[in-house]
Parts: structure tokens; sequence; C-alpha cells
């Protein structure tokens, strides 16, 4: 049998080298050494190939996509030409012999009627296939060669489902990123209206008695709210974060006067890891809202790999069971400690959520780590 032949029947496991290829493997190798060998080969080969195609298919189904998978497809097949099509266009086309649009059109739309392989009469013969991503037929591949085989449909059948596969996994991706921004921008609508309405009425407070300082914290204010309100990506510096602090904690401090003492203590290190938008902001927030009167401490230490953040009011401290609690409220008037918790998780993976130590009378720490790369797949 020819590599091509091995390839297609590696491609018809459905995950390209499945139990097909495992159970052909095992009958060659107990009867025919060599073949036991070219076996092997072949479903490496399948492997390769499909991982070339797999990064193109995972940006959805487009132009560019399907000419950067189609040659890739083909070569699994084995086929003379194919095709990849949405339902209203060919999109990209490989080898001889694939028809002119409007047939391969037609056998589309034959497809989608039946919504399962359609065989597609003349010359040269062909198979057409759909592709669909949650029950919706996207578009279709339309593999052509001299003959049409119960073989060759059945392939050509198993390709279109991995492909669809690879689709729907990109609509995941595509609507992971669609709910991350819609969390971004419910963020920047959250900033708490006491905290602006407090802000300016203190800056009013010092028109007439102080007015450069009314000046400055004015500054501090426009500020904070450009940073708050401007990002256009969902990542900035760690440096940006802390100046957006060190904006709010002036602006509170001149409305709480000595009631409220804070430190910051930071690594120099770290301060262009790549940081969630207003990840720290939240933590500081709450540490003044529930630690006053009394001290808030920010530290941010370099942990190799992590940057290890640690926020710590020493106020009247909690039940630990109100402070779960607190990390699956709804935002009340400010960001909140959830929207900061189920974003790091959804970014970073379930163990990077926020941390919280606290009992009655012992004051509350909330601890965060920030890998210092930021993720692949974390949205732009």
């Amino acid at each position: 049998m020819s590599v091509a032949g091995w390839v297609a029947l590696c491609a018809a496991s459905g995950a390209l080298s499945g139990a097909l290829s495992g159970a052909l493997g095992f009958v060659l190798a107990r009867r025919w050494p060599r073949r036991r060998e070219l076996a092997g080969e072949a479903t490496f080969l399948a492997l390769h190939i499909a991982g070339l195609a797999a990064p193109s298919l995972r940006a959805g189904l487009t132009r560019e996509s399907a000419r950067k998978a189609v040659r890739h497809l083909r070569t699994l097949l084995g086929t003379s030409a194919l095709a990849v099509t949405s339902v209203e266009r060919v999109l990209a086309r490989d080898g001889d012999g694939v028809p002119e649009d409007d047939r391969v059109l037609g056998e589309v739309r034959a497809a989608m009627m039946g919504g399962r392989a359609h065989l597609a009469p003349g010359e040269p013969s062909g198979v057409v296939v759909p592709l669909t991503v949650e029950g919706r037929v996207v578009g279709t591949l339309a593999a052509y060669d001299t003959a049409v085989s119960a073989s060759l449909v059945r392939t050509v059948t198993e390709l279109g489902r991995w492909v669809s596969g690879q689709l729907e996994l990109a609509e995941l991706d595509s609507s992971r990123r669609r709910a991350l921004e819609a969390e971004m921008r419910a963020l920047r609508a959250q900033i708490s209206p006491h905290f602006v309405y407090n802000s300016l009425t203190t800056i009013a407070s010092f028109v007439r008695t102080d007015p450069e300082r009314a000046r400055e914290l004015l500054l501090d204010f426009a500020d904070f709210t450009r940073y708050a309100l401007r990002r256009a990506r969902d990542f900035t510096t760690l440096a940006d974060e802390l100046s957006c602090v060190d904006r709010y904690l002036l602006l509170e401090r001149a409305r709480f006067g000595d009631r409220l003492r804070f430190t910051v203590q930071v690594a120099p290190e770290v301060l262009r890891v790549p940081v969630p938008f207003l990840c720290l902001q939240p933590l500081v927030e709450n540490a003044i809202k529930h630690g006053m009167p009394g001290e808030v401490r920010v530290v941010i230490k370099d942990a190799g790999s992590e940057a290890h953040i640690s926020v710590e009011d020493d106020g009247i401290g909690m039940d630990p069971e109100h402070a779960r609690a607190i990390l699956g409220e709804e935002p009340k008037g400010g960001i909140g400690l959830s929207n900061v918790d189920l974003r790091m998780r959804h970014i970073y993976g379930r163990d990077y959520g926020l941390v919280v130590e606290t009992s009655p009378g012992e004051g509350t720490r909330i601890q965060l780590r920030i890998p210092k790369c930021r993720p692949e797949h974390s949205p732009v």
C-alpha cells in the first residue's frame, strides 16, 4: 500500500491516529514486522501533517485559514484535488482537477441539504462533506479524484469531522475572548460612583483653603479616570497598574487624612511584568473599605517565574466564611473582588485566583500570583 493510502487510513480514524491505526499496527506487527514499521511511519506522518493544518483551522473558517490548510488536508487524503468552501464561495483549492466554482457550489448546496457526504458525478468525480459548528453547516470539503471508492468516502467524511472539531475549538476560543472583552467593558463601567463623588467633593473642599492642593488632586483624579477608561487592551504593565494605585491612594488620603496610612514595597524586577488591567486597584479599594481607620500595605515580590502580590490591612478583619462569600458576590458600587478573582482564573487557570487570609480582629490579607509570561491565548 502507498504512503498516501496509509495516510488516508490514519485520517479515517477520526483523531488521525486512533483505533484503526492501532489495530492495523498490531496485526501487521505480528505478521509482517516491516509493515509494522511502515504503519508507524504513516501514523507519524498523518499526525505531523494534521499538526500543520490545525493552527490555521483554529483561526476559524476564512479565506486565509483555508488557503493555509488546504494543501495539508489534501496531503492527508491523497486525492488529486481538494477545495475548501464556505456556504457561499470557494475559499481555497489545491491540486489539479477542481471544477469551476459554479459546479463546486452546486455540489456544496446538495451536501448542505442532505447534511452528509454527497457524491459528485462527472469528470472528475468527487465527494463533498459538510463542515459543522454547533450543528450549523459553515462550509464543506470537496475532494476530487479519478474514481470515488467507499474507502475514500469514509476517509473524507472522517477528515470533515476532524476539521469540524478544529472549527468548534476556534468558535470556543472566539466565544471566550468575547466573554473576557465583555467583562472588561463591564469592569470599566464599575468604577465606583461613590469614589467619583467623594473625590470631587474632597477636591472642592480644598478649592478655597488650598487651591494648589486642589489643583494637584484634580490632576490625580484626571490621571486615574483616564487610565481606568482609556485602555484599549486587557493587559498593561505592573508599573502602570501601580501608578493607577498611587493616584487612587493619594485621592483617598486627601479624603481620610491621617486616618489612612499606606506603604508600597515593590521589587524593581517585576515592574515590567504584564498584568491584567485593573487587577490591583480593586484589592486596595477593598482594603481601605474594610480596614479604615488603619494602614494598608502593598508588597510585591519577585518569585522567579511569578510576581507575588500581597495587599494587607490591619482593620477589624472578618469571618473566613464571610470572606469566601464576598468573592462570590456581584460588585456593589465598585469593581469587586469577585471580578478580579474570576478574570485571573479565566486567564491563567483555576489555581491563580485570589487567596484571602482573615479572621475577626486580625485584619485581612489578599494574595495574588501572576506569571511573568503573558499567556498566548489571552485577549488583545
